[in-house]
């Protein structure tokens, strides 16, 4: 096994590219999807790459570094808009996996049950990648292809995800449904974002639906329908007219037609706990 731990950025990239390498930062997806086999092979542990934590504020967007944690995330200085995202950080396996779990390793990861990506795929994130030719941006729609599946070339890397402000008015929230309250593989997940016009109505909406199909989705066509909807009958939409995008299936967590039922009384929740946050 060969082990690199570099300092900057451009020599990372140059050792990706260079070589068929595994990219090692908190590790609390890798270690435990080898089970009992060794860690063999390149190993590039990036987490000496100081550039990439953190999160900032800029022109109308925030920027979360690759390397920040959920914990980071959890204690954030962030607008409301954020509540759902602070609300999956918080779902995100124990409290030492949030410690050292990243924000980038997790969509990497690319599992249909990851906590993070519904919630930041209601918040219209941006997945910046880095490589040798240039810097890349892709929607984090277009980014997670697939099962354990990402648009990263070889010799890519995450260097950030980006998310576009909203009004302060902008409410959001998380809900999970697993087997137990803790430390738990989710059977269905939903994120949602609403913000008001001002006038008693929703100005615009975002809802996506994870662990019920191969990759997190949005329900657009909800979304657009909730538009100039009254913001306090939000939840009052038959939401289960719009979930034709799922494709839930059956597991041992439960079957497709529970996942859809629990997807519908999931998106219901959001919508209220959004409305319950703040006032048109």
């Amino acid at each position: 096994m060969g082990y690199h731990q570099p300092g900057r950025l451009e020599e990372a990239l140059r050792l990706i590219a260079s070589r068929e390498a595994r990219i090692v930062a908190g590790g609390t997806d890798v270690y435990p999807g080898l089970g009992e086999r060794p860690l063999t092979g390149e190993i590039v542990d990036v987490t000496r790459l100081e550039d990439l934590r953190g999160i900032a504020r800029a022109d109308g967007v925030v920027r979360i570094g690759a390397l920040t944690t959920w914990s980071d995330i959890v204690r954030g200085d962030l607008s409301a808009q954020f509540d759902g995202l602070k609300a999956a950080a918080r779902e995100v396996g124990s409290i030492q996996i949030q410690n050292v779990g990243t924000v980038a390793g997790n969509l990497c990861n690319a599992s249909p049950a990851a906590d993070g990506v519904p919630a930041l795929m209601a918040l219209d994130a941006v997945v910046e990648v880095a490589g040798l030719s240039g810097p890349r941006r892709l929607a984090l729609a277009d980014f997670i292809t697939g099962v354990r599946k990402t648009a990263l070339r070889a010799g890519e890397l995450v260097t950030a995800i980006e998310v576009p402000l909203l009004p302060d008015t902008a409410r959001s929230a998380f809900l999970k449904l697993g087997a137990r309250r803790y430390l738990v593989i989710s059977i269905a997940m939903v994120a949602a974002v609403l913000v008001p016009d001002g006038k008693g109505r929703i100005a615009s909406a975002r809802v996506a639906v994870g662990a019920c199909s191969p990759v997190a989705v949005r329900l657009r066509a909800l979304e657009d329908a909730l538009v100039g909807c009254s913001w306090s009958n939000a939840a009052n939409i038959p939401a289960n007219t719009y979930l034709s995008p799922l494709s839930a299936i059956n597991d041992v967590r439960g079957s497709g037609a529970y996942r859809r039922e629990a997807a519908l009384e999931l998106v219901r929740r959001a919508l209220t706990t959004c409305v319950a946050g703040g006032a048109a």
